[in-house]
């Protein structure tokens, strides 16, 4: 059972996100043990940027989020930004790409990748 904190702290991927990541692993050496990290870094044109990126390491202060054999890694820090958020992969005419659906943001770019927090 999750600790508290942890359950305030939510985060989700979806069957497209995990399928997504899936095939994405494929092409990759030690492919295996490689996980989807998602964090937040200070920049972008609205003050915050999402960075997705393959790991292998699960640090002291990250969070696993498992979905369909996929696990996805967000450091505590960033955890605090995107608490109750969704990672989703998106397939459309404009392009494919990974999205995040966080409650916490009050404005994002156009490109998608930036957002502010209130």
């Amino acid at each position: 059972m999750p600790d508290a904190d942890l359950q305030d702290r939510r985060f989700s991927v979806t069957e497209n996100a995990a399928r997504r990541i899936l095939a994405l692993r494929q092409d990759e050496p030690n492919n295996a043990a490689l996980m989807m990290r998602v964090a937040v870094l200070g920049g972008g044109c609205s003050g915050f940027q999402y960075k997705f990126d393959f790991d292998d390491t699960v640090n002291d202060d990250d969070h696993v989020f498992e979905r369909d054999g996929v696990k996805v890694l967000v450091d505590d820090v960033s955890l605090d930004l995107l608490s109750g958020a969704q990672l989703d992969y998106k397939d459309e005419l404009i392009g494919s790409y990974f999205a995040v659906e966080n409650p916490n943001a009050t404005a994002s770019c156009g490109c998608g990748t930036s957002f502010a927090i209130g």
